[in-house]
């Protein structure tokens, strides 16, 4: 695939039988299972933490306020790293669905069958990931719809503020 183009114009079928789709739904679901868990604990636990308002329990140094401001900033950008992977799971079961799982979603190649025992939820061909890591290749536009459009509104509002301070300053007479 050359850089620059936005996938398979339209959608491949995948090469996977219906017991191989079953046993990849099967590693989706118990994954997902065990990130539901895991969400669930770190929440109930950051929640615990600093919601408790009990006096006892607040640290006196700033060193170990300090601290506590990491732990919690760590965890919280763990959750939100497991969500991610929560929803890229949801979205291979989605594939699943339509049965285009298997197949990359920027090349339209397959993705090799060792590449989604390791890691279920791919979208992508080894090579198209290493693409898109380089920055050589955009992902696909129908990838998520919604964060697309924050980046574009991000983009576009950058590039305003570009304009804005590119103007030259007109001298007062």
């Amino acid at each position: 695939m050359k850089p620059g183009d936005d996938g398979p114009s339209k959608p491949v079928k995948t090469y996977l039988g219906k017991k191989e789709l079953e046993e990849f739904r099967e590693m989706l679901l118990a994954k997902r299972r065990s990130l539901l868990g895991d969400l669930d604990g770190m929440a109930e636990q950051t929640i615990r933490q600093h919601d408790t308002g009990n006096l006892s329990t607040m640290p006196t140094h700033m060193a170990d306020v300090g601290t506590d401001n990491f732990e919690h900033e760590f965890t919280l950008g763990l959750l939100e790293s497991e969500q991610a992977l929560l929803r890229e799971i949801n979205e291979a079961l989605q594939r699943i669905d339509d049965r285009s799982y298997g197949v990359c979603l920027g090349t339209g190649q397959m993705i090799p069958k060792p590449r989604l025992k390791a890691k279920p939820w791919a979208k992508y061909t080894v090579d198209y990931a290493r693409m898109l890591e380089k920055g050589l290749v955009r992902a696909p536009l129908s990838q998520h719809p919604e964060e697309e459009e924050g980046e574009l509104e991000s983009e576009a509002a950058d590039q305003e503020e570009e304009v804005v301070e590119e103007e030259p300053e007109q001298p007062e007479e």
